[in-house]
């Protein structure tokens, strides 16, 4: 590893994340963070290429059988750090943890008290999914984080602790009109992501209201499945379910 490879690396650290001091290991950097325990290591191949490696696969949307992503380019070895720190950030429980770490002290005697506590964990969960979904509708790919929503998949009110309230994976980012559709019941998505869509919605009104059948969630994860499924068999309307 050069001086110049590792400056490289420890600038694309330091802004995807990973603001501890890298640590020299194996003919490469790992990366760490005070924010959560899993940590990367990064090793030059050659010109601009690297093998990346994590304490924990999870972090990573697809790897090799060996767990390591080979990336051609600083452009993408940043995507993939980005990706990294993100969920590593946002692990299950991790966001939960948060939620009872401030909320501790906080009365909840009254209704008004019980709804401020439920805001911040609200807030936690949106924070959460702007950092999982880098900024964008996982549908459409809108990155005007203003206007996005923080959806869950399984609703607040059936979920059964708040590492289910709380879990980055029972959470979509959407764009408003998607995020109406899908919290209405009126579209739901396969387990592959592919959109599926009530058979109460006329398709004439579909149409007027932008629906595709091309819409698409990539990079679903295994723990987004069971709170898909939820959806699909609770909440997405059926021929005359008129809600």
């Amino acid at each position: 590893m050069t001086p110049l490879d590792r400056l490289r690396i420890e600038k694309a650290a330091a802004d995807c994340g990973f603001e501890m001091t890298p640590i020299e290991r194996d003919g490469g950097l790992e990366l760490r963070s005070a924010r959560f325990p899993e940590t990367v290591l990064v090793r030059p191949t050659n010109d601009a290429a690297h093998a990346v490696t994590a304490s924990d696969a999870g972090l990573f949307e697809s790897a090799d059988a060996a767990g390591v992503v080979t990336v051609e380019g600083f452009g993408a070895l940043y995507d993939v750090l980005r990706t990294a720190a993100a969920h590593a950030r946002t692990m299950p429980n991790r966001v939960a943890d948060a939620f009872r770490r401030e909320t501790a002290g906080m009365p909840r005697s009254t209704e008004a008290e019980r709804v401020v506590v439920q805001r911040v964990g609200q807030n936690l969960f949106r924070a959460a999914l702007l950092d999982y979904w880098q900024g964008r509708c996982c549908v459409t790919g809108l990155d005007i984080p203003e206007l996005l929503r923080a959806s869950h998949i399984k609703p607040w009110s059936d979920c059964e602790s708040d590492n289910e309230r709380l879990d980055v994976f029972n959470g979509l980012l959407l764009a408003p009109h998607v995020d109406a559709l899908f919290d209405g019941g009126w579209i739901s998505f396969s387990d592959e992501g592919k959109v599926l869509t009530s058979e109460a919605l006329p398709p004439d009104a579909a149409g007027r209201l932008g629906l595709r059948s091309d819409w698409l969630i990539r990079n679903l994860r295994a723990e987004h499945l069971r709170y898909l499924a939820f959806h699909r068999q609770h909440e997405l309307r059926g021929k005359e379910d008129q809600r």
